[in-house]
């Protein structure tokens, strides 16, 4: 027999769950209350990180029914939405969403609904993409450098050196120049790998 959830969530501690449990039952859905399962969490946290939702992903089973009241309860944007929604359904688990009229999104009309959902998320990507390629063009063109800030110029990187060939210790040369031992042993190392690469 299958059994019904509900999963409410609200970004801040200013906010209640109950009007969304309440517009779950007004639809028809009994819910009873230990598998209700409300959170107060923001909508920016993918829902992979959402304790409440963990819990309840581990309670599910299949045949089981999931509602929420709409389809951003259940990620923070469309390709979030598509990867929980799929991975539901690969657990035999129904999704119904209020917002969309109540429909259940493993019947035809709702993998309809998610085949648009999923075209908008791969929009998203290949938008995000897209972007970045053009920011990185654009800065490349300006002239700029790309990656991590360089924690030396050249000059103190030949000191760096110069220390170091003259037995100076990794850590005591770190402190001399005013960055980690980390940064040291990748400018020793890259040094050796240069001298090795020039014979």
């Amino acid at each position: 027999m299958s059994r019904t959830f509900a999963y409410a969530r609200v970004s801040t501690t200013g906010q209640m769950t109950q009007n969304q449990i309440q517009e779950i039952e007004a639809a028809g859905f009994a819910v009873k209350p230990h598998r209700i399962i409300s959170e107060t969490i923001s909508g920016s946290m993918p829902i992979s990180r959402r304790p409440g939702f963990t819990r309840l992903i581990d309670r599910l089973e299949i045949g089981d029914v999931l509602v929420v009241t709409k389809l951003d309860r259940l990620g923070r944007d469309a390709m979030d939405v598509s990867a929980t929604v799929q991975q539901l359904a690969d657990a035999g688990v129904r999704v119904h969403c209020l917002a969309l009229g109540g429909i259940d999104l493993a019947s035809s009309a709702g993998k309809m609904t998610m085949h648009v959902i999923n075209a908008v998320a791969q929009f998203e990507r290949d938008l995000l993409v897209e972007r970045t390629q053009s920011g990185l063009q654009r800065a490349k063109a300006e002239g700029k450098l790309l990656g991590r800030p360089q924690r030396l110029s050249s000059q103190q990187k030949q000191e760096a050196l110069q220390d170091l060939e003259r037995g100076l210790s990794i850590s005591a040369t770190a402190r001399n120049h005013g960055v980690s031992r980390q940064t040291i042993m990748r400018l020793r190392n890259s040094s050796k790998v240069e001298d090795e690469y020039e014979k």
